[in-house]
């Protein structure tokens, strides 16, 4: 639902700023092999650079008070994939495409990280996605071209989504498994 009001509001606002669609399909670039290159690069290196930070930090910091494991726990793989390239589009349309092509970019990505409310009051999960803004606003600043950003997007927010999947099945297997052991221990008779 706020996916569907952010491509909303970036329709709202891209009739605003731009004098034409045209001006707004030149935003895009399918043919453009630094899709690959920067969007797949700039994805893993920000995937690596948050795997670290969870190693490192103690989970209160960074934990979002399990926003996204409510969202992304119970759902199907082909959901995942749905969700998070509908989440990139919409973000980075409204974000890029709008926001920074008309405000500059560090204002749309501080706006960027603001709409990510929950994070307000976490300072390391603000930070963090302040920066994450602001790599995807450069990523599109050297390219001119939101398939770039929003290709890192989707891929950073897929891993994270399939990993909060696959931990929540990889929980729910162990409670089985420790369930049907207790059932056939005679400790338990």
């Amino acid at each position: 639902m706020t996916q569907l009001l952010i491509i909303f509001a970036a329709a709202a606002a891209g009739l605003f700023f731009f004098e034409d669609v045209r001006d707004v399909l030149k935003l895009w670039d399918i043919r453009d092999m630094r899709i690959i290159w920067y969007g797949v690069s700039i994805a893993v290196i920000v995937i690596l650079a948050d795997m670290a930070v969870m190693k490192w930090f103690p989970s209160h910091l960074y934990d979002d008070g399990g926003i996204n494991k409510k969202i992304f726990s119970k759902r199907s793989i082909p959901h995942i994939i749905f969700l998070t390239l509908l989440i990139a589009f919409a973000e980075e349309m409204l974000f890029r495409g709008v926001l920074q092509t008309h405000i500059g970019l560090w204002t749309a990505s501080l706006i960027f990280a603001a709409l990510h409310f929950r994070y307000l009051s976490k300072w390391l999960l603000f930070i963090m996605v302040t920066a994450i803004s602001f790599l995807l606003g450069l990523m599109y600043e050297w390219t001119g071209n939101l398939f770039v950003p929003m290709t890192a997007h989707f891929i950073i927010d897929a891993v994270f989504a399939c990993q909060i999947r696959f931990e929540h099945v990889r929980r729910d297997k162990h409670d089985e498994h420790v369930e049907s052991r207790e059932k056939k221990s005679p400790e338990s008779l």
